[in-house]
Order: C-alpha cells, then sequence, then structure tokens
C-alpha cells in the first residue's frame, strides 16, 4: 500500500512562509493498493494538485474512488477544483456519510450552486457515481474498508483500509470523555475504548491531532483530538506507526516541530517503541504490514525536508 499526502492542514487553508515544510493545504490523502487501486481520502484544498497531477501523468483516464469522512468545508473544498471530475472519459465513485435528511450528492452539490461557484456538479464530464455510506464494510477493488462513526459536530466516518497493511484515517474525532483530551487516554469502558479498537494494530494510522491539552478547554465541543490523547490511544491500540494530521492553521512548522518532540517524549517516558511524526505535504509511505514502512518526504528536522507534489504515486510507481 502506498500513500501520499497532499493537504495535511486542519479547518482551512494557510499557505505561506510559516508552513512550507508541513504545507497550508486541507486534508487530502492518496492511497494506491497492493492491486492498484486509487483511493483518495477527503477532498480538501489538496486535492487541486493531486488532480492537476493524476491528469499530467500521461496515464490516461483515471478509475478512482474519492472517500469523504465529513462534508465541513475543509474536507470537500477541493472537489470543485478537482481536474478529473471535469474531464470526458474518466469514472470516479465518491463515497460519504449519509445524511440525516439529504443524500450525499445533494450535499456536495450545495458548495457549487451558482451563488458560490460558476459551475454545477452537473457540469462533471467524468462518469461520477455517489454511495452514502454508513457503519459498516465494503469492498473497493482489493481493498476491504470498514467505515466506522466518529465522534464529532456533523455525521463524520472514519475508515480503516486493508489490502497487505492495514491504514486507518481516522479525522476528525474528538474524545467522548473531555477529560481524557485532557489527560491522555486510558481505558474507560465506555466508547472511546472502541474508538482504540477501530484503531487496533494498525501499521499506520492518521488521525486529527488539532489541539493540544493546554488547549482544548477553549475548543472544547469542537469536534477534534488533542496530541495528548492520541499518542496514548495509538500506543494502547498497538498501532506500528501514527501520523500526526489535521494541523491547527495557527500552528507554524516549527509549532509542529515541538508538538512531535513532545509526542516523542511522551512515549519514550511510557517506554512505547510507536513512531509518530507530523504529516507533510509531498511525503510519500510504503506500507508493507507487518515490516517496517519506508517514507520519502516529510516535514521533520535532521536533514530530510519535504518533496515538492511531484506525479501521482501511479505515475511514479514505487514511493
Amino acid at each position: 500500500m502506498q500513500i501520499r499526502f497532499w493537504g495535511t492542514r486542519g479547518s482551512i487553508a494557510k499557505p505561506g512562509p510559516g508552513t512550507v515544510r508541513y504545507g497550508g493545504n486541507t486534508s487530502c490523502v492518496e492511497v494506491r493498493s497492493a492491486g492498484g487501486t486509487l483511493l483518495v481520502l477527503d477532498c480538501g484544498t489538496g486535492a487541486h494538485a493531486l488532480g492537476q497531477a493524476l491528469v499530467a501523468s500521461g496515464n490516461g483516464p483515471t478509475r478512482g474512488h474519492l472517500l469523504i469522512t465529513h462534508t465541513h468545508w475543509d474536507h470537500i473544498q477541493g472537489l470543485p477544483f478537482f481536474a478529473p471530475l471535469f474531464m470526458p472519459d474518466h469514472e470516479w465513485d465518491i463515497y460519504g456519510p449519509r445524511g440525516l435528511s439529504q443524500s450525499l450528492r445533494e450535499v456536495l452539490a450545495g458548495q457549487m450552486q451558482h451563488p458560490y461557484f460558476p459551475v454545477t456538479v452537473d457540469g462533471f464530464a467524468a462518469t461520477v457515481r455517489y454511495h452514502d455510506l454508513v457503519d459498516g464494510s465494503l469492498d473497493i477493488g482489493d481493498v476491504r474498508i470498514t467505515a466506522r462513526y466518529l465522534n464529532h459536530t456533523a455525521l463524520t466516518l472514519g475508515y480503516r483500509l486493508h489490502d497487505d497493511a492495514e491504514l486507518v484515517y481516522a479525522t476528525d474525532y474528538e474524545p467522548h470523555l473531555p477529560e481524557l483530551a485532557l489527560t491522555g487516554y486510558t481505558p474507560t469502558g465506555g466508547r472511546d475504548d472502541d474508538h482504540v479498537s477501530f484503531l487496533q494494530d494498525a501499521d499506520l494510522v492518521i488521525h486529527d491531532c488539532q489541539y493540544t491539552a493546554a488547549e482544548y478547554p477553549e475548543k472544547q465541543g469542537w469536534g477534534h483530538s488533542t496530541v495528548e490523547f492520541v499518542v496514548d490511544a495509538a500506543r494502547a491500540a498497538r498501532v506500528r506507526r501514527l501520523a500526526l494530521f489535521h494541523h491547527d492553521p495557527n500552528r507554524d512548522d516549527d509549532a509542529i516541530d515541538r508538538l512531535v518532540a513532545d509526542a516523542r517524549q511522551r512515549l519514550d517516558q511510557a517506554g512505547s517503541t510507536l513512531e509518530v511524526f507530523a504529516a507533510a505535504e509531498g511525503q510519500m509511505i510504503e506500507l508493507r504490514g507487518s515490516t517496517p514502512a519506508s517514507a520519502v518526504g516529510g516535514g521533520v528536522r535532521g536533514g530530510r525536508s519535504a518533496k515538492g507534489p511531484g506525479g501521482p504515486l501511479g505515475a511514479r510507481g514505487r514511493a
């Protein structure tokens, strides 16, 4: 399984000199399965560069699957700018949580009504199919996907992807018990334990870590996790690698470096071997089940700088 980050920011895009290494675009992650199935997790502003790269790859019309966690703007705002949707012969299936009163298509079409955008969803030239999901499992190509409701301010699904490796994409999630956001995860016998079970033994977890425990009291009820909670939850779930994701727009690259350092110190104090890093635009990861995963790019210090978007994974072969 090959993974590439095209957008890692939460809430709102934040381009500028302070976000060069980890990126300013909102949520978008490209995944290529062992059998070549193309999946895109969320369609934030990072989807613009991914779409341009897919079209420029020279591989012909795309056949892809877009899994949307929820329809807050930072997770769908790239949809009207995703080039493959406007090209004939391309074929895309779009999946997301079924709304209470509107279908997924109706909700996505809302941001492309004429008062907001010059082209409606009827202007897509590609073949586009919409799928309303609920909690459960489905197969897409050679990938088994488990969708699980997350505790957020809108209907939100997390996705666990399985082919030759296990990837969990869990954004946005707020602990059910607010005290766990402040102190870190401990088993309570409640619904936060169910969330840890969803992460269990994954090779990589990409998780919303927008806040710190110190910031949380002013953000309670906004639907996001703290780094302290997520690090402890991933450790309890025996996760192999953890990508801190959905970076707060007020957090620049240096602040994210400090966040990673604090997370690693927390793990060291607990005697954990869990590897933690902050997701960065352009970063590529190859998962091979229980064997160590390789990574290219990344925004962390130590001689490794973030690579630019370049081409999509399918155009470049192995990451």
